[in-house]
């Protein structure tokens, strides 16, 4: 759909996945699966946490906060993209588009620094452990977990207003199953220099900065662990830092190659495949992750569970 004057434009329309009409119950399907055990998996592990006193430490803290932010995340695009599959007329307003827009941005930004927290967490549990209730006391917790919504949405904002504040005369057609950045810029008429440059900037100094920060805490953790005499202890340290890399990596994996070159045809072609890994597929195995390598979670899952049972069969 071409459009001649940017002020007509009222609304775009998400081309999806595919075009390909019998595909569309298919993925119906299986993206509502996906995220009902993505809102199970992590809502469960938020009320796992609070339910359990032993899991009242900084490092669920930020579990906690890391499962709230991936709720968030898949929640912003899937409703639209589900209603999309079932519906002939695959539009979201410009508003709507704005929102959806700032909010992955925003929460893209505030995952890259909570993993970075709780890496630094794991840092100090493992390098400076004497220290560590002081260190990692509840206001350094509170502050540390703050930082990345607060900066996180406000680099966001920044980054989506310089996005809808070009021009849109071109087409209002989006080739893409939400509202990403890159394939918004190709719809652009006007002059995007200032938007690619600053979108690769952010991108750039946020990935770096965030994985710096974990690259450098697991490195002084590495060295740690293995001047431990130990086996035993070896292993247990090793147990405690396994769920968080195996996270990392499968996130950070799958994002160097999408905000850091320009958008073009074959990039957006290739960023839609790297979004469902990210939006789709890291959110649902985080919980996952976590409570499978994590002796704390089970133990205190089965205790759940236990007191739920005891309760039930004690109600006449």
């Amino acid at each position: 759909m071409s459009v001649t004057n940017g002020s007509l434009i009222t609304e775009f329309i998400l081309l999806g996945l595919t075009s390909r009409p019998e595909l569309q119950p298919v993925l119906f399907v299986l993206f509502l699966t996906v995220y009902l055990i993505t809102l199970l998996g992590n809502l469960g592990m938020i009320l796992l946490i609070r339910l359990d006193s032993r899991l009242h430490t900084p490092m669920y803290f930020f579990l906690t906060n890391l499962a709230f932010v991936d709720v968030c995340y898949t929640t912003n695009a899937t409703p639209q993209m589900l209603v999309n599959f079932l519906s002939e007329k695959k539009s979201i307003t410009f508003v709507g588009c704005f929102i959806q827009c700032y909010i992955f941005i925003a929460l893209l930004l505030t995952e890259f620094y909570m993993l970075a927290a709780m890496a630094y967490d794991r840092y100090v549990a493992i390098c400076n452990p004497l220290r560590y209730s002081v260190k990692m006391s509840r206001t350094v917790c509170i502050c540390l977990a703050t930082f990345p919504f607060v900066y996180g949405f406000s680099d966001g904002l920044f980054q989506t207003i310089l996005t809808f504040r070009l021009t849109f005369c071109r087409s209002n057609v989006i080739n893409h199953f939400y509202c990403a950045d890159p394939p918004l810029i190709k719809l652009s008429c006007s002059d995007t220099y200032v938007k690619e440059h600053a979108m690769l900037i952010s991108a750039g100094f946020n990935l770096s900065n965030s994985l710096t920060i974990i690259l450098v805490s697991y490195a002084f953790i590495l060295t740690a662990i293995l001047r431990i005499k130990s086996a035993e202890g070896r292993r247990k340290a090793f147990s405690t830092c396994g769920s968080h890399m195996v996270a990392v990596t499968l996130f950070y994996g799958t994002l160097f190659c999408m905000y850091v070159r320009p958008p073009t045809d074959k990039t957006v072609e290739e960023s839609k495949i790297i979004a469902v890994f990210y939006t789709f597929v890291s959110p649902v195995l985080n919980p996952l992750i976590y409570s499978l390598r994590n002796k704390d979670v089970k133990q205190a899952l089965k205790s759940v569970l236990r007191r739920k049972l005891v309760t039930k069969m004690a109600v006449p």
